[in-house]
C-alpha cells in the first residue's frame, strides 16, 4: 500500500507553491511519521525555495517549524509514543556517531539532514524525521503558536546558553522580526536588560510591551555611538549588512557579537578594535536536540509564546507575500486544512 503525502510544492526556482504528493515508500527503522497540525513560515523557507543558498533540491516542499501528533514509530524509536504532540525543527536527522553528536552537538553534525534540504518538510499533511529531533511538546505550550520556537527560537536560545548569559547582563538584539521578537520575550523572562535596534520605530510600544527596556534606531549612527561600550552580548537577525565597526563600539569589554542572519557580504571589522577590548565575533545554527528540549520547558514554564498570524495552509501563496512584504507580526503559521480528494500530482 502506498504511503501517500499531500504537500504544497515548489517544481522550481522561484515558483509559486502548488499541491503536490509522493509516496514516501516505508517508514525507517530509526524515523517518526507526524500528521502535521501547523507549520510556520520562516524567510529560510522563502531562501530555500528561491534557491537563494544555491543548494535547493526539487521539487522542493519547505516548511520546518512543525507541530504535529505522531501517527507511525520505527521499530528504533525510543521514548515517544503514538498520539503524543511533537515538534520538528531545521533539522530532521543527524549521524549519531560523529564527535559532534556524541557530544550533545547533533545540530553540528557535517551529515545531518536539513528538514527541507533534499528532504519533504511541514508544509504537507505528514512529515517524517529521526526519534532524536522529534520534541516532544509540553502539555501547557499552544501548539498553534509554538512551531516558530523550534527554529526562530531555538536560534536565539542557543546562544544564551553558549554565551552564559545571566540577568546581570545588557543583550542588545538588532533586527525585530520573527527571530528577534522571540529573543525579546526570551531576555525578559531571563531577566536581562534587553535594547531593541530596528529600523522601523512605529514598533517602540510593541517591543516595550514585549519586554524591550530601550528601543533604538539601528540605521542612526549617532545614537550607536551613545550606547558605546554597554552590551555584553548583540544578537543579529539580520540579512543585510550594517556598520559593523559601529556596532562593536557598542559592546563592553569581552562583548560579543552573534551573528544568527545570513549576511552574504563579508564584514568589515577591525583586528584592532577586537583585540583591544578582548572582544569577538560568533555565529551559530539552531541548536540541538537537548538545547530544544530546554526551550520548550522554559517556554512553557515562564509562558512564552510567538507573536503568530495565522493562514490556512491552502493559502500558502498568500502567507508568502505577507511574509516578504515585512508587514507579519510577527511570524506566520500555516494551519494545515488539506482536503486529500482534490490533491493533484
Amino acid at each position: 500500500m502506498p504511503n501517500t503525502i499531500h504537500a504544497y510544492a515548489a517544481l522550481e526556482a522561484g515558483a509559486s507553491l502548488q499541491p503536490y504528493q509522493f509516496d514516501a515508500g516505508e517508514l525507517a527503522t530509526h524515523q517518526v511519521e507526524v500528521q502535521v497540525e501547523y507549520c510556520g513560515l520562516c524567510h529560510s523557507d522563502v531562501s530555500v525555495i528561491n534557491n537563494e543558498w544555491r543548494n535547493g533540491l526539487y521539487p522542493v516542499i519547505a516548511g520546518h517549524e512543525i507541530i504535529g501528533v505522531i501517527t507511525q514509530l520505527g521499530s528504533e524509536a525510543k521514548g515517544l509514543r503514538i498520539g503524543q504532540r511533537v515538534g520538528i525543527g531545521w533539522t530532521a536527522d543527524s549521524c549519531q556517531h560523529c564527535s559532534q553528536c556524541l557530544s550533545g552537538q547533533h545540530n553540528l553534525c557535517h551529515e545531518s539532514q536539513a528538514t527541507i534540504i533534499g528532504h519533504a518538510g511541514g508544509f504537507a499533511d505528514k512529515v517524517r524525521a529521526s526519534w532524536q529531533w522529534v520534541i516532544p511538546l509540553p502539555d501547557n505550550l499552544d501548539p498553534q503558536s509554538a512551531g516558530p520556537l523550534l527554529c526562530g527560537g531555538i536560534t536565539v536560545f542557543d546562544p544564551l546558553l553558549k554565551h552564559q548569559i545571566q540577568a546581570r547582563h545588557h543583550v542588545g538584539v538588532i533586527g525585530i522580526g520573527g527571530l528577534g521578537h522571540i529573543a525579546i520575550k526570551l531576555l525578559k523572562a531571563w531577566g536581562c536588560e534587553i535594547t531593541a535596534f530596528t529600523s522601523q520605530l512605529s514598533k517602540t510600544d510593541e517591543l516595550k510591551a514585549m519586554g524591550a527596556d530601550h528601543v533604538v534606531d539601528s540605521r542612526d549612527s549617532t545614537a550607536l555611538k551613545a550606547h558605546a561600550g554597554k552590551f555584553d552580548l548583540l544578537l543579529s537577525t539580520v540579512n543585510v549588512s550594517l556598520d559593523w565597526k559601529a556596532y562593536l563600539h557598542t559592546l563592553a569589554p569581552q562583548g560579543q557579537l552573534h551573528l544568527l542572519g545570513l549576511v552574504l557580504e563579508p564584514l568589515n571589522i577591525s583586528a584592532g578594535q577586537l583585540i583591544s577590548n578582548a572582544q569577538s565575533v560568533t555565529g551559530s545554527p539552531t541548536g540541538s536536540p537537548t538545547a530544544l528540549r530546554e526551550l520548550l520547558a522554559f517556554a512553557a514554564r515562564k509562558n512564552i509564546s510567538p507573536q503568530v498570524e495565522l493562514y490556512p495552509m491552502s493559502k500558502i501563496n498568500e502567507a508568502i507575500e505577507r511574509l516578504l512584504s515585512g508587514q507579519a507580526r510577527y511570524r506566520i503559521v500555516l494551519k494545515a486544512d488539506f482536503d486529500q480528494t482534490s490533491s493533484s500530482t
